[in-house]
């Protein structure tokens, strides 16, 4: 299936690397103008070169999502420049430590929930204005099948990626009868720096490169994708219904 997404305006979170980076640059092909943002310049530079080599275009936005307030000044800015938001990718996020819940640091627990929870939070709330002024806009809410499996020793980030679920379930009935749709993605396991962190014995070779969960992202983006309030499992290539406790 072809996305056509001319003229329409994206933003990708930790579009430096990983699936961020690829997402980014499937955006751009497609036809988006893609708002690129990571704490790491080099990596948005090389994105920036990628980018155009493939005839499309984007703006580097360099900055740590742990700075609220730079969250805050980015619907402004977008808002100042196109006046609307047609996509948002929001990518990013830490791992924490693989670790008993009682042994972690405060300070890791603290980060773990400061970049995955609140700064998506802070992204919902202040690109949500703009994505409605969209014809049909649509939000990717990256999660973990972590956010199900409650692993043990894997704490702060499963009770972390079950907060953003529920954030892009209530957000999706709070706004089902807009244009806006939103879901959440489990991309599975995937050749990545958290990945190899993750798994450090594992060969990074008998996991998906990241550009081939970008490529199953793209036509969640595209006007035509209608659900909302709904989890979207890569692996499977299958959007699934939530239900409640058995």
């Amino acid at each position: 299936m072809t996305i056509n997404l001319k003229d329409r305006v994206a933003v990708v979170t930790g579009a430096s690397r990983g699936i961020g980076y690829f997402t980014a640059l499937e955006l751009a092909k497609a036809g988006a103008h893609v708002v690129a943002c990571a704490r790491t310049v080099g990596g948005l530079e090389e994105l920036d070169d990628a980018i155009k080599a493939v005839g499309g275009s984007a703006t580097l936005v360099p900055f740590d999502l742990a700075d609220m307030a730079a969250i805050d000044k980015l619907g402004g800015a977008i808002n100042e420049r196109w006046g609307k938001l047609d996509i948002m990718v929001a990518n990013a996020g830490v791992l924490g430590t693989i670790s008993p819940i009682g042994h972690v640091e405060a300070k890791v627990f603290e980060k773990v929930m400061n970049i995955n929870v609140n700064a998506t939070w802070r992204l919902i709330r202040t690109l949500e204005p703009l994505l409605i002024k969209s014809d049909a806009g649509r939000a990717l809410i990256l999660s973990s099948s972590a956010a199900h499996k409650c692993k043990p020793f894997w704490g702060p980030y499963s009770a972390s990626k079950a907060a953003v679920e529920a954030l892009a379930r209530t957000w999706a009935g709070e706004t089902q009868r807009l244009p806006l749709r939103i879901l959440s993605v489990d991309p599975g396991a995937t050749r990545t720096a958290m990945r190899a962190q993750a798994m450090p014995g594992e060969d990074p070779e008998t996991v998906p490169h990241p550009s081939e969960v970008a490529a199953e992202l793209l036509p969640l983006v595209g006007p035509d994708q209608t659900e909302t309030g709904k989890l979207y499992i890569v692996r499977e290539k299958k959007i699934v219904d939530y239900r409640l406790p058995e």
